[in-house]
């Protein structure tokens, strides 16, 4: 008699119309919590996001500001470097673009600061042109701490790793400097189309 293996298997969604999963990829209907630290708590008397480095004038925003700026609601796919991918998911927040206008930028790249000392690293043009946003808010809810919250980056473009959580720094720099997983062997720049997860991808 043969022995038999009892275990979880990976329930995969079907995949969707047209080409917009990624190459090894797998749908979920989950939101995995995956995190490089503990989770920071953040009171939001006490939060704030700066954008710093090399602009003209420095500026910064309360939790209270943040609120008052134009809100945008953007609908897109998500894709993590551990496989999964997550369609269609909608988000609240304010636009990278928002933040910057009228700001003199003198530098082509931004090291993202997260409370708890996480960092990512990106090129500027992939958060500018409504390619990037300040999130807050999900599925019609202010955005779960484990996620992110009380705000993360949200870049859906790459994979997941890019969209640090916890935001509360943007560094414009003028030269790219790898942050925290970068340094670690994963790729600079994380194009999920491309399969770039990790150094030499």
């Amino acid at each position: 008699m043969s022995p038999i293996t009892r275990g979880f298997r990976r329930r995969q969604e079907e995949p969707p119309e047209g080409n917009r999963l990624p190459p090894g990829q797998y749908l979920t209907r989950d939101f995995p919590v995956l995190s490089a630290g503990p989770t920071p708590d953040i009171p939001l008397d006490e939060w704030e996001l700066s954008v710093t480095g090399a602009v003209d004038a420095p500026r910064r925003w309360s939790w209270d500001e943040l609120q008052a700026l134009p809100k945008e609601q953007p609908t897109v796919d998500i894709h993590c470097v551990t496989s999964w991918s997550k369609l269609d998911t909608g988000w609240e927040g304010v636009s990278v673009d928002t933040l910057l206008d009228g700001l003199d930028v003198f530098g082509a790249y931004v090291v993202v600061r997260s409370y708890g000392g996480y960092t990512t690293n990106l090129p500027l043009e992939d958060m500018t042109d409504g390619k990037a946003w300040i999130a807050y808010g999900y599925d019609g809810a202010p955005l779960e701490p484990e996620h992110g919250g009380p705000a993360r980056l949200l870049v859906p473009h790459l994979y997941f790793w890019k969209s640090a959580k916890w935001v509360t720094e943007l560094e414009i720099v003028e030269t790219d400097e790898p942050g925290f997983w970068e340094t670690l062997g994963y790729h600079d720049y994380g194009d999920p189309w491309r399969e770039q997860r990790y150094w030499g991808d």
